[in-house]
């Protein structure tokens, strides 16, 4: 057993079961954000945490170890950008790339969040322990359609 399939378990068991990751969040005590990018193998998960979501989804002990060791993160196989800001952007999106990907279709459907119809704000956040850049991004969902 490896990593990758763990994570495929996890994934045929929400599927099968017609489990939600805020669900399964909630049951973690830690946001949905988070617990769906470590249920897809992107983060850690402490042994307490891993028994929680080794019961929700009927892992192994073996199988919840996985769960525990720190992972490669990545989940995108793309070139890498050089330049320093956006291999930092590409780096939000290969972690976090696939948990978008579930939450919006968990919430919206199959589609798309637009790049076009879309919005951005960034600001400055004054912190004492040094500022931080906000950034909200907003597109309209588009979902796939029939023909």
């Amino acid at each position: 057993m490896s990593r990758i399939e763990v994570t495929e378990k996890i994934v045929t068991a929400k599927v099968a079961k017609g489990i939600k990751w805020s669900d399964v969040a909630a049951k973690v005590g830690l946001s949905k954000e988070w617990v769906t990018a470590a249920c897809l193998g992107q983060m850690t998960l402490t042994p307490q945490q891993a028994g929680v979501v080794g019961e929700i989804f009927g892992l192994s002990d073996a199988e919840q170890k996985w769960l525990m060791v720190v992972p490669y993160k990545g989940s995108l196989p793309t070139p890498v950008p050089t330049d320093p800001l956006i291999y930092r952007f590409y780096e939000l999106v290969s972690v976090y790339g696939t948990t978008f990907k579930e939450l919006i279709h968990e919430e919206f459907g199959d589609g798309i969040m637009s790049a076009i119809d879309f919005r951005m704000d960034l600001q400055r956040e004054p912190n004492p322990a040094g500022d931080r850049v906000s950034i909200t991004m907003s597109g309209k969902f588009l979902p796939y359609k029939t023909y």
